[in-house]
């Protein structure tokens, strides 16, 4: 079948996207010559949000699977890789954004009221699929931030935040992981006498060290037990429980187990897939904090300690949700509970074996 000749010109929609930016400067006859920058930077900010949203929900699809094939995972694992690639791509547009200096900027601030940035319904969009919840979120103007949408907006944001995100999804995912337990073989109690074994010889360590005086030897002993307690709410599901309550965790506990293992044992060809696609959880989430960080900055170095167009506490609101909007915290927190390769348990051969394929 032959089809008919396209224009690029046509085919991008060149003269929709040159013809897109309208300067408030300009309308009120006070032309300001970085306020062109300033939207075309965003614009293109919403343009990768969309191929992000596009990513995204493919992803959504693809783990929403009872059972997911191994070619999914793949092109799962490929386009979270995009999505990183696109996010750390996003952030070297602030460079080019700071080439405006705060008195440039201040010559069109005043016509952007009451815009911001806390308005763009894609990035909320993506923080809620990803899996950022309203109560882990920093209130803005004392109201639920999907509230300074559109209506249309709210409606959508509205059906995003009752469906599962990406969490939701990949916490259920975790929970399908096969040999945490079987006849075989029993991991998790592998895995505690593994980590007994290794903080009891770093007491006896401790108490033979003929360096150390009695006093030091207490203190190091003391820091070891207390390195004892941030392990022992993992082999007790009713205390992890009660901490999850308090929000020191929020996967489930056999979704935790399973992402434990798959760290300790990522060589496996079988986990290798999976540990590639939590690698890059914790990849969306570092760079989105880099994201966040470097707007801080630059709004800091823009506005100093002014409000934000949007009536937010600008640079102070910025630096908060740094620190406070994270998603994969936990896939984070999972190095404190790892052990040295040498003192990982040996995995018996009838697993070992189906987690290289020899079946």
């Amino acid at each position: 079948m032959k089809y008919p000749p396209v224009h690029y010109h046509d085919y991008l929609g060149i003269d929709k996207l040159l013809t897109a930016q309208h300067p408030k400067s300009d309308e009120y006859k006070r032309p300001a010559h970085d306020e062109m920058l300033f939207i075309i930077t965003h614009q293109a900010y919403e343009l990768w949000f969309k191929q992000i949203l596009t990513e995204l929900n493919s992803i959504l699809k693809i783990f929403s699977s009872e059972q997911i094939q191994e070619t999914d995972m793949g092109l799962a694992s490929h386009r979270l890789t995009r999505i990183t690639a696109i996010l750390r791509m996003i952030i070297t547009q602030i460079d080019v954004l700071e080439t405006m200096r705060p008195l440039d900027f201040l010559e069109f601030r005043e016509f952007l009221y009451p815009a911001s940035g806390f308005q763009s319904f894609q990035f909320r969009l993506i923080e809620t699929k990803l899996g950022l919840r309203i109560e882990d979120r920093i209130s803005y103007n004392q109201s639920p931030f999907f509230k300074h949408l559109k209506d249309e907006q709210q409606t959508e944001m509205s059906q995003a935040l009752s469906s599962p995100s990406l969490f939701d999804a990949i916490d259920k995912w975790l929970q399908r992981t096969p040999f945490l337990q079987n006849s075989d073989y029993d991991f998790w109690k592998s895995y505690q006498i593994a980590v007994e074994g290794m903080l009891s010889a770093d007491i006896q360590t401790v108490q033979s060290n003929s360096i150390l005086n009695e006093d030091s030897k207490a203190k190091n002993i003391e820091m070891i037990k207390n390195t004892q307690k941030t392990f022992d709410a993992l082999f007790d599901e009713k205390a992890y429980e009660e901490l999850q309550k308090q929000g020191h965790f929020r996967l489930s506990y056999k979704a935790l187990h399973a992402a434990l293992l798959i760290q300790l044992y990522r060589d496996q060809a079988i986990l290798q897939m999976p540990f590639q696609i939590l690698n890059s959880l914790i990849d969306i989430d570092e760079i989105l904090t880099n994201w966040r960080y470097r707007h801080a900055l630059m709004a800091h170095r823009m506005l100093g300690k002014k409000i934000g167009t949007g009536g937010s506490s600008g640079h102070q609101y910025l630096k908060d949700a740094t620190d406070k909007h994270k998603i994969f915290a936990d896939f984070f927190n999972l190095s404190t509970y790892l052990i040295p390769r040498s003192q990982v348990p040996k995995l018996p051969k009838s697993i070992s074996e189906k987690m290289n394929f020899h079946y």
